[in-house]
């Protein structure tokens, strides 16, 4: 009986452990929690302490969706913040991959996300089994979190005789014109790296008219590539924002240019760069760049990026981090207050 009345507890015990360890998955676990909407309304940089790189901010009705490269066993790492600080931990945002991809090694890299009408297309960037280039695919899912499918025989855009096409960007203007923007990947093979732009069709799923070369890798500090468009309209002018240099070093950075219109004239900005590496004091900050805008609920704009974490002996570790700072509009320039290392006031996500 002794034995019986043992078993019963065992399996209660079961039972109840059980129940505890799902309440404890169905709550959402976030990455480097800071809580600025305690008493300080604080942050600090990184906002996401985990591998996180080329991030993309999507900001939706009730928060905010994050991006990034494969990381982590995931194609299309994505995660949820209501604040633009405490984040959930990522899943995978597109489990299955195109027909088109290497599986064996797909390198999906800087997805980027557009709604219109009521889906949500995701510009990516995969290697394609045929040609061994990377590609840009396109993904459609009818939720911001996935998943994502992309039903294409072949990538939506691959420059193979200039290397590649990577690091997609869609834009749309303030009278609704969907434009696309992206970098031939040149420097995979000692080829020139161009920022291209093209207009898309209404519904975003379809290229209209001819690609337009906007810049190419011609100023020293952009070293042997430029990368990572995002197009920006700002009181009535175009700003291209990109990196540029190579992306595992501390000559990694960002820049910008103005243009006359989406599709230019574009012209490289002679005070770039304006986010660069902090390497003279520490924490080290290596490599800023990748960057996507957002606007905060009080009109700020902050710029999205992420930095090499740098491990305890002072070396390169092979994560990247998602770091956050202000950017402010002065007389017409972009200036980035930042990389900052210390507390900050936290973006103004709310309006109550």
């Amino acid at each position: 009986m002794l034995r019986l009345r043992q078993r019963r507890l065992c399996v209660q015990v079961l039972r109840l452990c059980l129940i505890v360890v799902l309440l404890l998955v169905s709550l959402p676990q976030f990455v480097n929690a800071q809580s600025p909407d305690g008493n300080d309304g604080k942050m600090q940089n990184p906002v996401i302490q985990m591998n996180f790189p080329d991030p993309f901010i999507l900001p939706v009705e009730d928060g905010y969706y994050a991006y990034s490269t494969n990381s982590n066993s995931r194609n299309v790492p994505v995660t949820f913040s209501t604040d633009l600080v405490n984040w959930e931990r990522p899943r995978d945002a597109m489990p299955a991959l195109a027909k088109w991809v290497r599986l064996s090694s797909p390198d999906v890299w800087a997805p980027e996300v557009l709604r219109v009408g009521d889906q949500y297309l995701l510009f990516y960037t995969a290697r394609d089994k045929k040609s061994l280039r990377q590609c840009i695919g396109l993904a459609v899912s009818d939720k911001p979190e996935g998943p994502f499918r992309d039903r294409g025989d072949a990538p939506f855009i691959c420059q193979i005789d200039q290397g590649g096409s990577i690091d997609a960007n869609p834009f749309r203007d303030e009278d609704g014109t969907l434009y696309l923007f992206w970098k031939n990947d040149g420097n995979c093979c000692s080829k020139p790296t161009f920022l291209y732009g093209q207009k898309l069709s209404p519904d975003g799923l379809s290229l209209v008219g001819e690609e337009v070369a906007l810049i190419r890798n011609d100023r020293p500090w952009e070293g042997t590539v430029v990368e990572a468009p995002t197009m920006w309209r700002q009181d009535g002018r175009y700003y291209l924002f990109y990196s540029g240099n190579m992306y595992a070093t501390e000559r990694y950075a960002v820049g910008y240019a103005t243009c006359d219109s989406p599709l230019g004239p574009c012209k490289q900005a002679d005070e770039n760069p304006i986010l660069s590496s902090i390497m003279d004091s520490k924490p080290l900050v290596m490599g800023p760049g990748h960057q996507t805008l957002i606007v905060d609920k009080a009109g700020q704009t902050w710029i999205v990026y992420h930095v090499w974490q740098i491990s305890s002996a002072g070396t390169r570790t092979e994560n990247r981090h998602m770091w956050m700072d202000r950017l402010n509009w002065v007389d017409g320039r972009p200036v980035v207050q930042g990389p900052t290392r210390d507390p900050q006031p936290a973006p103004v996500t709310t309006t109550e």
